[in-house]
C-alpha cells in the first residue's frame, strides 16, 4: 500500500469514528430506494461544436463571459468518454445516474430533423448504463434551452414553447422511453425563471432596472410570471402526452424538479414566521400549488395581481395532477427576515412581493463550504407532506460545494453525505415518501455560477491534464463502502483497506 493509499484508509478510520458511520446502512433502506448520482449535459459532455450540435443558451452565456470566464466546450468530454465513466458508476456502485438530454444536440434547430448523431450518443449511453445494471433518469430541459428558439421568439415568454417541447419530449419517449423509466421535464424550473428572468444573472439573462443589470432585453416585473406559466403548461403538456401514449407500455413515470431552500424564520416573532411561509409561497407554493390544487397561491394573487397569469379551467385541470413525482433540489438552509414594507412599492418584481431578506444563513458568507442541516431537510420533507399530501420525491440534488483543486480527502463532503443520507432515513421512518437520492456531482464538472471555480464531485478532474483523468475522492470511497453494503466496526473500513492496497494517487 502506497503511503498516501495508508494515509487515506487512516482518514477513513477517522471519519467513519467521528461520525458514527454504524449508525446506518443501505439495508436500512428499502431495496427500492434508489442511489445514485448526477451531472448535465451541457456540464460535462463536451463537443459543443461537434456531431451536429448547435449553440443552446448556456454556451451564448458563457462565450459572453458570464461563467467566470469558463465553458462548457470541452467540460470533462463524457461526450468521448462515457463508457469510461460508467465504469467508474460501477465502481462506486451507484444504482442510478441522472443526467440531461442537450435538446440542440438532438434536434439542432430546436424542432424539425433529427440529428442522427446526437440521438445514436443518448442511445449508446443509455445502453451503456443498462447494460451495467445502473438506471437511467433523464432530464429534458437542464437550463441548456436551443439558442435557435430562443432567437426566433424569445423562448419560455413565448407560448409558442409548449408546442416545440412537447415534441422535443414526444421524440425522446419514443426514442429511449423502451428503456428509461424515470423522466423529469425541466430541472430547478423556478430557479431558472428566477435567474434568467428576474435577476438576469442566468441565461438567457433577460431582466430589467432596477431589479436585474446588463441585460439588453426582458421585464422584471411581467416575464418570471409569465415564463413560470408556459412551463407549468408545457411541463403539463409533455406529461399528458407520456400518460395517454406511452405510460402503460413502458411503465414509466414522469415529474419536474425544483430549487428549494431549508426557510426558517430568523427570529421567533410573528411577522418572520409570515415572511417565511410567504417565500415557502413564492419560492416552492409558485409551482407545487398549480401542480397540486390546479391555481397559484392566494399571496401571490394578491401580491402580484395583474402581471400573474390566470389558468383556464381546461389548463387547470391539465396542470393539476400532472406529475408521478416530485424532483428536489436541497443544499442548504436559509433564514428569513420580514421585509415587507419592499410591499409598498409601486412597481414590484419577483424579491419585492416576495418581501423577504435573506438576512442570515446558516452558513457564514466568509466559509467556501455548505453547513450540514439534515433536521431541515426533514423539515422541508414535512413541509411537502402536510401540504402538498406527501408525493413522491426524489432528491435529485445534494452535494458539498468546495474550492476547484482541493484535496482528494474532501472529509467535509463525506460527513454532508453521511449527515443527509442519515436525515433522509429518519424522514423515511417518519412517513414521507421520498424514493432516492442523487449526490450532486459525479464529476468535478462547470458550474453555472462559478465556471470552475468551485467543485462538488466525487471524482476529481484536474483541468490542466489533458488527459482530463479521473480520480476517485474520499467522498466516492465513502459512497461506494455504503452503497456495496460492506460492514463497519471499531477497527475502521477492514475490506476497503483491502481495496486501496491496489490503488495509486501519483
Amino acid at each position: 500500500m502506497s503511503s498516501l493509499s495508508f494515509c487515506l484508509v487512516l482518514l477513513l478510520n477517522l471519519v467513519a469514528l467521528a461520525l458514527g458511520a454504524d449508525k446506518y446502512s443501505r439495508d436500512d433502506f428499502p431495496p427500492e430506494f434508489v442511489f445514485g448520482s448526477g451531472t448535465s449535459a451541457y456540464q460535462v459532455e463536451g463537443a459543443a461544436s461537434q456531431d451536429g450540435r448547435t449553440p443552446s443558451i448556456w454556451d451564448t452565456f458563457a462565450h459572453a463571459g458570464k461563467m467566470a470566464g469558463a465553458n462548457g466546450d470541452i467540460a470533462c468530454d463524457q461526450y468521448h468518454r462515457y463508457k469510461e465513466d460508467v465504469q467508474l458508476m460501477v465502481d462506486i456502485g451507484l444504482e442510478a445516474y441522472r443526467f440531461s438530454i442537450s435538446w440542440s444536440r438532438l434536434i439542432p434547430n430546436g424542432r424539425g430533423p433529427v440529428n442522427p448523431k446526437g440521438l445514436q450518443y443518448y442511445n449508446n449511453l443509455i445502453n451503456e448504463l443498462i447494460s451495467n445494471g445502473i438506471q437511467p433518469h433523464i432530464t429534458l430541459h437542464h437550463s441548456d434551452f436551443p439558442q435557435a428558439l430562443e432567437d426566433e421568439y424569445g423562448g419560455w415568454v413565448s407560448r409558442k414553447i409548449v408546442k416545440d417541447f412537447t415534441a422535443y419530449a414526444d421524440l425522446c419517449f419514443r426514442k429511449f422511453g423502451d428503456r428509461v423509466s424515470h423522466w423529469t421535464t425541466l430541472n430547478e424550473a423556478n430557479v431558472f425563471v428566477l435567474g434568467g428572468y428576474d435577476g438576469g444573472y442566468l441565461p438567457p439573462q433577460h431582466c430589467s432596472s432596477p431589479f436585474g443589470f446588463n441585460c439588453t432585453k426582458g421585464n422584471s416585473t411581467t416575464e418570471p410570471y409569465l415564463a413560470t406559466h408556459h412551463i407549468l403548461l408545457a411541463h403539463a403538456s409533455a406529461a399528458r402526452l407520456y400518460k395517454e401514449k406511452y405510460q402503460y407500455k413502458q411503465k414509466g413515470f414522469i415529474g419536474i424538479n425544483l430549487y428549494t431552500i431549508g426557510a426558517i424564520p430568523l427570529t421567533n416573532t410573528t411577522k418572520d414566521a409570515i415572511a417565511t411561509q410567504r417565500a415557502n409561497d413564492f419560492l416552492i407554493g409558485w409551482y407545487m400549488d398549480p401542480l397540486v390544487y390546479g391555481e397559484y397561491p392566494h399571496v401571490m394573487k394578491k401580491n402580484v395581481g395583474s402581471r400573474l397569469p390566470s389558468f383556464t379551467d381546461f389548463e387547470s385541470n391539465l396542470v393539476k395532477g400532472s406529475f408521478d413525482f416530485l424532483g428536489v433540489n436541497y443544499y442548504a438552509t436559509v433564514q428569513v427576515k420580514d421585509n415587507s414594507e419592499k410591499l409598498e412599492m409601486e412597481v414590484r418584481n419577483f424579491d419585492a412581493d416576495m418581501a423577504i431578506e435573506f438576512a442570515a444563513t446558516q452558513d457564514d458568507p466568509s466559509e467556501f463550504e455548505f453547513s450540514i442541516t439534515p433536521w431541515n431537510l426533514q423539515g422541508l420533507l414535512e413541509y411537502f407532506k402536510q401540504v402538498y399530501g406527501n408525493p413522491p420525491i426524489y432528491i435529485h440534488e445534494n452535494g458539498q460545494r468546495t474550492p476547484r483543486n482541493s484535496s482528494l480527502e474532501d472529509w467535509h463532503r463525506v460527513k454532508y453525505m453521511k449527515g443527509y443520507i442519515g436525515g433522509l432515513l429518519d424522514a423515511l421512518r417518519n412517513g414521507s415518501n421520498v424514493r432516492g437520492y442523487f449526490e450532486w456531482s459525479f464529476l468535478d464538472l462547470l458550474e453555472l455560477l462559478d465556471g470552475y471555480q468551485s467543485s462538488f464531485g466525487l471524482y476529481y478532474i484536474d483541468l490542466d491534464d489533458p488527459d482530463i483523468r479521473r480520480q476517485p475522492k474520499l467522498s466516492a470511497h465513502w459512497y461506494s463502502h455504503f452503497l456495496k453494503r460492506k460492514g463497519f466496526n471499531s477497527y475502521g473500513f477492514i475490506e476497503l483497506e483491502k481495496n486501496l492496497s491496489a490503488l495509486s494517487y501519483t
